[in-house]
């Protein structure tokens, strides 16, 4: 009887020193305020516009909540996890879970770690080092393009803009079934690299041959930092294949769509701290054909400059623009040119807490619709809230 408490009490001292040395952090962002937006487009001598104001959030941040954790496993090793999904912060709802990220992963001190899940890729994770507006989800970025303008669509107001949505049309945020890899930094360089994979069987019916829709894809990314200069260069590429179906046609609005697409992306920019100010220039550039037919593609090419800076210890502000254009081959050979630019401030009332006012615009000129429609298009959005981290 007493060996066997002496068991229980022993084991008990290694569970809570296991215990000990692993942590378990709940964080999250809640942005909420006042958010306006402004649309007219313009084709032949009809114009439409369109007006939205209402108390949203997530203009200049997406709301969400999350829990990550480590453990340590000794000699430098650490074992990861983070799950994250998306908040409605004003309707009090939460989105659905596992939109966001959703994985685990082994780290190793000195060399770097490996990670298998939903997660943000190598040009996501670039342009959140290197954008001047911090991947803000307003008007007024050609980089991280949240609204209609610039995708050549019969309607501009097909789709309201996606304040909040965390998504853009100029490259592929996050994937899912992924299997991702991040060095240490080794004399200013540090690599990523993502493979993704996601099989899927089909039924096999009268109507249908069967085989599989195979999801797959790819990506390098390599950064270079010299005392205040960030360089980054990222290529990633995804295809879509089913032996199934005989679509040869590559849906404009936002760059691809379809089962048969081949869709490559590249992503560039540089960054330097001027101390009184930061300097930022990116170039993005996405092309997605369709894979049973390479006449049949969508490319979008954009390109920004932007400085930030601190005006006093708790005033923060940032100014961005930019230009671009998409055209593409195939049905109504759709095509636009676009420019955007956008201004920004923070107050900040405590390291977690700060008011915004943000104000962009994009105008879309020459815009060739699916359907040949010619047309014009013009965008405005400001936003007035508060943002909080925890």
């Amino acid at each position: 009887m007493k060996k066997s408490l002496f068991a229980v009490a022993a084991l008990s001292a290694i569970a809570g020193a296991a215990q000990a040395q692993s942590s378990v952090t709940v964080y999250g962002i809640v942005d909420v305020g006042f958010i306006g937006i402004n649309e007219r487009a313009t084709a032949g001598a009809t114009t439409t516009k369109g007006t939205v104001n209402t108390f949203g959030s997530s203009a200049e941040q997406s709301s969400r909540l999350g829990f990550k954790g480590t453990e340590d496993l000794g000699g430098g090793s650490s074992a990861f996890f983070t799950l994250e999904t998306g908040l409605n912060a004003d309707n009090s709802t939460l989105s659905a879970f596992n939109t966001r990220q959703a994985f685990a992963g082994y780290k190793k001190n000195g060399i770097g770690n490996v990670a298998f899940g939903t997660q943000y890729t190598p040009i996501h994770n670039a342009a959140g080092l290197t954008d001047p507006g911090q991947l803000n989800n307003m008007i007024g970025n050609v980089i991280f393009a949240t609204t209609p303008q610039a995708n050549g669509n019969t309607s501009p107001f097909a789709t309201n803009p996606s304040i909040g949505s965390g998504q853009t049309d100029a490259y592929t945020v996050r994937t899912s079934n992924t299997l991702t890899a991040t060095t240490d930094t080794f004399a200013g360089f540090q690599g990523t690299a993502l493979y993704t994979l996601n099989n899927q069987n089909q039924t096999v019916t009268a109507t249908s041959a069967g085989g599989t829709t195979n999801n797959s894809g790819w990506g390098l990314g390599l950064n270079y930092t010299w005392n205040k200069l960030l360089v980054t260069a990222n290529y990633q590429a995804f295809k879509s294949l089913s032996p199934t179906s005989s679509a040869t046609t590559v849906t404009l609005y936002g760059i691809t769509g379809g089962t048969n697409v081949n869709d490559q992306q590249s992503y560039f920019a540089a960054t330097y701290d001027f101390g009184i100010l930061k300097a930022y220039a990116q170039y993005v550039s996405r092309k997605a054909t369709a894979a049973l037919n390479s006449g049949y593609y969508a490319k979008r090419t954009a390109e920004q400059i932007g400085v930030r800076s601190f005006i006093t210890p708790t005033i923060e502000a940032w100014a961005s623009g930019g230009m671009g254009k998409v055209n593409a081959y195939g049905q109504g050979e759709p095509n636009t040119s676009f420019t955007a630019w956008q201004l920004g401030s923070n107050y900040w009332l405590s390291k977690r807490t700060n008011l915004y006012a943000i104000y962009g615009q994009s105008q879309a000129s020459n815009v060739t619709s699916v359907a040949g429609t010619q047309y014009s298009y013009g965008g405005s959005n400001y936003a007035i809230g508060l943002r909080h981290t925890f």
